[in-house]
């Protein structure tokens, strides 16, 4: 089967979000990968904040690209503006400022879209030192953090951006033992469709348990070649879009000889009120 994924360029319009580069990290490796052209609202964003912490999102605004690209490019100047200000020195809540980040992303979508539209988000903060990610899931597909236990899944902490502006966010955090993968798949994947089944997130699981990419871009391909290979022909109705993070199996694992839960609920919660806001890949996916 011809495969369609591609390098991104930089996008110099400014009819599209702007371009993000893939932050260098000393003991893990993030990467995102998608599908040929944008038909839809995925979107996905890096920012880097300090020496050691690597903010990540992926987002999914319901509608047409042509009906979702000034949301996007909205929510992308919140992010950036916010995430560094937010997760700055040492001398913070993690949990707090993501709460409030997806408040104020949450307030960009229902302002961008002049009143209710669908966003799920999965939103991450990675800290390469500690080899932890404090994460907001607003009614995106689960993440899959995937170590030597297993898979675990990542469920919702709360309803999808764009919808309510008193939604309730909340935060949860997870660590990554060396050599664990944070796999994060738009909805565009779960739900590729042939004969009348759904790939789903069971066919995002098994081909994420047996992938042996030792990349987070290979890992990336590695599922988006698994679902166009299930429906048979490219997917061109809707945006999918992976994202992957890949601790080192050489870093330091700081949880060593301590009992350490996979995922570690954090039961803080937002109450705030928002007013209504060179390579070539596999040929058709686009890639950081």
């Amino acid at each position: 089967m011809r495969s369609f994924f591609k390098r991104s360029k930089a996008v110099s319009s400014s009819t599209e979000p702007q371009h993000c580069d893939v932050p260098r990290l000393r003991h893990a490796d993030i990467a995102a990968v998608y599908y040929n052209q944008r038909v839809a609202g995925d979107f996905y964003e890096f920012v880097s904040v300090g020496a050691s912490r690597v903010l990540f999102a992926l987002l999914d605004v319901a509608g047409r690209r042509e009906h979702t690209r000034g949301i996007l490019i909205a929510a992308q100047r919140t992010f950036r503006t916010l995430a560094p200000k937010l997760f700055a020195g040492d001398d913070f809540n993690e949990t707090a400022a993501m709460i409030e980040l997806c408040h104020e992303v949450n307030r960009t979508v229902l302002e961008g879209a002049g009143g209710i539209r669908s966003c799920p988000a999965f939103m991450g903060c990675y800290n390469d030192d500690l080899g932890t990610v404090c994460y907001a899931n607003a009614g995106h597909t689960p993440g899959l953090l995937r170590d030597h236990t297993g898979i675990t899944p990542l469920e919702a902490t709360g309803l999808p951006l764009g919808l309510f502006s008193h939604a309730t966010h909340s935060a949860s955090t997870c660590a990554l033992e060396p050599g664990a993968v944070l796999l994060i798949v738009s909805r565009g994947i779960v739900e590729a469709e042939y004969n009348g089944a759904d790939f789903g997130l069971e066919g995002a699981k098994a081909s994420f348990q047996q992938a042996t990419g030792r990349t987070a871009k290979d890992l990336c391909l590695t599922i988006l070649h698994a679902a166009e290979q299930f429906t048979r022909v490219p997917p061109t109705n809707n945006d999918v879009t992976a994202l992957a993070l890949f601790r080192d199996s050489r870093a330091n694992n700081l949880w060593a000889g301590k009992e350490r839960p996979n995922i570690m609920p954090l039961p803080l919660k937002s109450d705030l009120a928002s007013p209504a806001g060179g390579a070539q890949l596999p040929a058709g996916s686009r890639s950081v």
